[in-house]
């Protein structure tokens, strides 16, 4: 995938906000009001995890060679391609939580439904229509944040030069 969530836990306050926004975004009304009332009620597919004294915003990382999709004997969990999330088609879904078995983040969980697992999705129809994940979006401190891998090579460049330029100038002195 080009673009990723990347976490700043610095900047996490715990709040939970990117978990109500995530569940109101997964809802069939889209609304907060009538999402409460939803049956069965909408499942968040980011959890802020609670880490000492910090929170960490965890969801799936659509990782590159996803075991999850390996380990699917239905194929319900898929790729359209190399640059899209990966996702669950529930129709296909056994709930026979293999993939739970194996994802390296845990973020894989069944619905309320029982049967099918749910996990993020970058919430795909959002992004199709140009808007942010509605984790990314609902984050007050800008903790979330959806970023090409380009931006973070680059950033990861410049700060590597400045230490580099840093500590050579500690060296001259």
């Amino acid at each position: 995938m080009d673009k990723v969530i990347i976490i700043d836990i610095e900047r996490c306050l715990a709040c939970k906000s990117c978990e109500i926004a995530c569940a109101i975004a997964h809802s069939k009304s889209k609304v907060l009001e009538e999402a409460v009332t939803e049956s069965p009620r909408p499942q968040r597919m980011v959890t802020v995890e609670p880490v000492g004294e910090s929170g960490v915003p965890i969801q799936c990382r659509h990782c590159e060679a996803a075991p999850c999709i390996e380990i699917c004997p239905t194929g319900a969990i898929q790729r359209f391609d190399e640059q899209a999330p990966v996702v669950v088609d529930a129709d296909l879904c056994i709930g026979c939580k293999l993939c739970m078995l194996i994802c390296p983040f845990g973020v894989l969980q069944i619905g309320l439904e029982g049967r099918a697992i749910i996990k993020c999705d970058m919430c795909l129809e959002r992004m199709e229509q140009g808007q942010e994940p509605a984790c990314v979006e609902a984050c007050p401190t800008k903790a979330l944040r959806l970023v090409s891998l380009e931006e973070i090579i680059k950033s990861k460049r410049k700060e590597a030069s400045k230490k580099l330029v840093k500590e050579s100038g500690q060296a001259k002195g």
